[in-house]
C-alpha cells in the first residue's frame, strides 16, 4: 500500500474540544437517545500521544483491506511507538514508502489482502521504518 501526502501536524495543533456524549450509539438496534454529555473530547490529546514525532499519510491501495486500512484513509503515523511483532508500520523501501504488517519473527513486510505477497526484507540495507500506525480514519458520508 504506498502512501502519498505525508504530513506533520505537530506545528499546527490546537486545542479543539467537542462535546463527548455518555451513552454509546448502537451499531445494531436502535437505542434510546441520550442528551447527556459526559464531557469534551480534544481529539489531539486522544489520538496524538507523541506530537513531535507523529505524521499524517494518506493510503493508497487495498494491501490492508483485510484489517480495515482501505485506499484514502488517513493513518496517524507515530515514530515514538514500539515496532513490535503485528503492528502496522510505515516503511521506507528503496527511498518509496509504503505501509504494512511487521512480522518481526519471519522477517518479513505482511499485506492484509492474498493479492498481495509479503516482502522479504532480512539483510535489506534499503529498509526504514518510518513509524507505527497508531490510528487509521475513514471517512463516510462522500457529499
Amino acid at each position: 500500500m504506498p502512501l502519498t501526502h505525508i504530513h506533520n501536524p505537530a506545528a499546527l495543533l490546537q486545542s479543539l474540544k467537542l462535546p463527548l456524549f455518555s451513552s454509546k450509539v448502537s451499531a445494531g438496534f436502535p437505542s434510546a437517545a441520550d442528551d447527556f454529555i459526559e464531557r469534551s473530547l480534544d481529539l489531539n490529546e486522544f489520538l496524538i500521544k507523541h506530537p513531535a514525532s507523529t505524521f499524517f499519510a494518506w493510503a493508497q491501495g487495498e494491501s490492508l483491506r483485510d484489517i480495515g486500512i482501505h485506499d484514502g484513509d488517513l493513518l496517524i503515523v507515530d515514530r515514538a511507538a514500539a515496532r513490535s511483532q503485528g503492528a502496522v508500520v510505515v516503511a521506507a523501501i528503496d527511498g518509496e514508502l509504503t505501509c504494512k504488517i511487521l512480522d518481526v519473527r519471519h522477517k518479513k513486510l505482511l499485506s492484509a489482502n492474498p493479492d498481495y505477497p509479503p516482502i522479504e526484507v532480512a539483510g535489506r540495507e534499503d529498509l526504514l521504518i518510518e513509524g507505527v500506525v497508531v490510528y487509521s480514519i475513514r471517512k463516510h458520508h462522500r457529499a
